[in-house]
């Protein structure tokens, strides 16, 4: 298990996984999101591909539609 940082709030989750499936585990999933990891935005070309790792912090941002 490896200890982050999402959002502001601390948690583990399993060593391997990539910002894509926490994007899906953490409900994010086919939602148009802008992702910071360390304070480097990640590309949404990058996030299959780019394991989380222990220590990290990101930040996930939404947006939301209104008028």
């Amino acid at each position: 298990m490896i200890s982050i940082v999402l959002n502001g709030d601390s948690r583990t989750c399993t060593a391997g996984r990539t910002l894509r499936d926490l994007l899906d585990e953490a409900g994010y999933a086919q939602r148009r999101v802008a992702v910071e990891i360390n304070h480097e935005i990640v590309p949404k070309s990058e996030h299959a591909q780019r394991e989380i790792r222990d220590g990290d912090r990101i930040e996930i941002v939404h947006a939301l539609g209104g008028g």
